[in-house]
């Protein structure tokens, strides 16, 4: 059985504060983890499409862009300027990150620096998606093609490298922007973390994500993990077995 996506994990520095930020953005309620962690659960948790936002602490300094972001839909541009200033009452800011004056997102960060856009009402690309339209990440055309085999997700895009893929129950894409591609400089402050059912053979896994092109690490275990993984690109990502909440 293939692993699902169970959660985006991002470091912070203030895992209650950041957690706060975006329960308040999403309207999504938050629930304390079991190991300082913090976590967000969307609406329906048991939807095959949903997943959680898990907020992990971390010292690490955040340096340069990360590597993915959320995208936020908007059904208006009343919707959008809505968006905006909820954002910016719990603790966001606006960031210019090359944007030109003509675009119509609206590009900001959360009080940890972790970019994300509001994207302007009318994009078909996300019309099929919900709030969370999409974590738009920088990746190759490899990368996609990994991560749909991984999650079993069929691609939705695949041109000029390029790449996105979606749930076949729908809900947010997953998409890659081909190169260049910057390189990393230290650990990703955004991560997957993917989950078994907890009577499935995890070792199984692991190897069935070698095979696609994942590589080991020598972090990260626990009695709920295996070691952090890589994917093709260099991205940490984690398996988990499935926990009840």
């Amino acid at each position: 059985m293939a692993s699902q996506l169970f959660a985006i994990c991002f470091n912070a520095s203030r895992p209650s504060d950041l957690a706060r930020f975006w329960s308040g953005l999403l309207g999504w309620d938050v629930f304390d983890g079991p190991n300082g962690d913090i976590e967000v659960l969307p609406p329906h948790p048991d939807d095959p499409a949903a997943f959680r936002i898990r907020f992990l602490p971390s010292q690490e300094p955040k340096t340069g862009r990360n590597r993915a972001h959320f995208d936020l839909t908007s059904a208006s541009a009343e919707d959008q300027r809505r968006t905006v200033a909820r954002a910016l009452d719990f603790g966001g800011r606006h960031i210019d990150v090359g944007q030109l004056p003509e675009e119509g997102h609206v590009v900001l960060a959360d009080p940890d620096g972790n970019e994300f856009c509001v994207i302007e009402a009318g994009n078909r690309f996300l019309a099929d998606t919900g709030f969370i339209g999409a974590l738009a990440c920088d990746g190759t055309q490899e990368v996609g093609y990994f991560w749909s085999a991984a999650l079993g997700w069929p691609l939705v895009w695949d041109q000029d490298q390029e790449t996105a893929i979606q749930s076949p129950d729908g809900g947010t894409k997953i998409t890659w922007g081909g190169p260049p591609v910057a390189p990393k400089t230290g650990p990703n402050g955004l991560r997957f973390e993917l989950a078994l059912p907890a009577d499935a053979d995890g070792d199984a896994e692991v190897d069935r994500l070698i095979a696609l092109g994942a590589t080991r690490t020598n972090s990260g275990a626990d009695d709920w993990s295996w070691p952090m993984l890589l994917d093709p690109d260099g991205n940490e990502f984690t398996l988990r077995r499935r926990a009840s909440r």
